[in-house]
């Protein structure tokens, strides 16, 4: 982890307006974000599922991008004291999920996403903004929105 990451991520999860597990969850996106992951999402599923409280969604260009994503996250937080309960589907899939109890991460290949489309399915839940400069570079002109709301 770089000196970089680890002072960024240190900087989120002891903001005082995040409360846990919102400040790990900030930070995963912020680490997928500078990963150049891809419609990125939030969706605040306390009030509709017991097995967690959120989920971040993401999606990579490559199944060598996104194992990489699922590494940064997983090392970062272990490296912190928070480990991964779970990852399913790191090693040639188009679909990793790291499950850290309070929150499940989930990559996507970006056709994978659709296919799934956990988007739709947790559509009635609240989302999170993610702040822009969480993101490694922004698109002028649109702010980043996406014609499926991703952002």
């Amino acid at each position: 982890m770089s000196d970089y990451i680890s002072s960024e991520v240190e900087k989120i999860i002891h903001d005082k307006k995040l409360i846990p597990p919102e400040n790990f969850v900030m930070a995963t996106a912020w680490i997928l974000g500078n990963l150049k992951g891809i419609n990125l999402k939030i969706i605040d599923v306390r009030n509709v599922s017991t097995i967690t409280d959120y989920f971040i969604i993401a999606s990579a260009t490559n199944i060598v991008q996104a194992s990489a994503m699922a590494d940064a996250v997983s090392g970062t937080f272990k490296k912190l004291g928070q480990f991964c309960k779970n990852k399913e589907g790191k090693d040639q899939s188009d679909w990793v999920l790291l499950d850290f109890d309070n929150y499940i991460v989930h990559i996507f290949l970006e056709s994978a996403r659709y296919d799934y489309d956990l988007d739709s399915l947790w559509g009635q839940c609240p989302i999170i903004p993610i702040p822009q400069n969480y993101y490694f570079s922004s698109p002028e002109g649109n702010q980043g929105k996406s014609d499926k709301g991703y952002f």
